[in-house]
């Protein structure tokens, strides 16, 4: 069921079709413009965290997936904590996190590490995110939402922001998640309809993934949780200014809240190649354009990533207006 989602007609023979990475090989990459200059992590903050989690044993997306703003988040406190391993089930095309068909074992005292950390670090607003677990039942649902409980234990003020997969579909997992008290509910669809097959392992889809997130909004409206949601568009892998629109349209159908595009980096050459380097001005009037849907917020840019900071401190204020802080 599609939901009545417009950009959701394509066969998987519609779709553009996969690059192997030896054919990824063969395509030399695009010089980068001057707008994408990254400065190198440092800072004490970031030996700071960097020690604290190498001595916990604890992932952060931000490493593993290689972010460009890992010195800026970092720098300022801040970092997304990646459950469940640093090995995932799937290989989408775009991603540097390890893959394997069974990952090591969760940890069962990761929830109780995480908690500690984020105690440690005197955060206010924390993201959880993980790699999908296709090999276990609930796909770490469950760990999820132990962790979010613990944190919510720990520190009942602080916010939590959940970056979950899509529970191969299976809506128990959304369920699972939405009741374990966080804040912020985001999957990101990752690019338009007729890339998904190009971009995402196969076992990913775009109905798939515009459907958990109606249904995290179902789930809240039914346990009176006023839950936000947010997903994210990686811009540069050949989409059209028509399909962004679309995507738009059906992010908006399915009543998210945040929105955030950034450009995509190929992590390596094994990896899809850029197509382009999308300019700081055609981010501004996508942001505009996207704005014009009706997001409560839209963070555009090249350096913008789903867990954005700019992003995170404007949810952080809406909720504290909501309960009246």
């Amino acid at each position: 069921m599609n939901h009545g989602f417009k950009g959701t007609g394509l066969s998987r023979e519609q779709q553009a079709t996969p690059i192997s990475p030896a054919k990824a090989r063969d395509i030399g990459p695009l010089k980068k413009p001057s707008w994408l200059k990254i400065r190198p992590p440092a800072g004490e903050n970031y030996t700071k965290i960097k020690g604290l989690l190498r001595e916990r044993n604890l992932h952060t997306v931000c490493e593993e997936a290689h972010c460009p703003n890992v010195a800026e988040c970092w720098a300022s406190g801040t970092a997304t904590f990646m459950l469940g391993t640093e090995v995932c089930t799937r290989a989408c095309r775009f991603c540097a996190v390890k893959t394997a068909r069974v990952p090591p074992p969760l940890d069962p005292d990761e929830p109780k590490k995480v908690a500690t950390a984020v105690a440690e670090m005197n955060l206010s607003y924390v993201v959880l995110t993980s790699v999908d677990r296709d090999d276990l039942a609930d796909g770490g649902a469950n760990h999820f939402a132990e962790t979010i409980r613990e944190l919510k234990r720990l520190d009942p003020e602080l916010l939590v922001e959940a970056l979950v997969p899509d529970w191969r579909g299976d809506p128990l997992g959304v369920q699972i998640v939405v009741e374990s008290g966080l804040d912020v509910y985001a999957h990101n669809v990752e690019t338009v309809d007729r890339l998904q097959y190009r971009v995402r392992d196969p076992r990913a889809g775009y109905v798939q993934s515009l459907t958990t997130l109606v249904q995290a909004k179902a789930f809240a409206r039914a346990q009176g949780i006023a839950l936000k949601t947010k997903s994210s568009l990686m811009l540069g892998l050949g989409e059209t200014r028509e399909e962004l629109l679309q995507a738009f349209d059906d992010l908006r159908k399915a009543d998210v809240d945040v929105l955030t595009l950034g450009q995509y980096l190929r992590p390596s050459m094994n990896h899809l190649p850029v197509e382009k380097y999308v300019t700081p001005e055609e981010f501004s009037e996508l942001e505009e354009l996207a704005k014009a849907k009706g997001f409560l917020y839209v963070a555009a840019g090249p350096m913008v990533r789903s867990s954005y900071r700019a992003a995170e401190l404007f949810i952080e204020g809406l909720i504290h207006q909501q309960k009246g802080k």
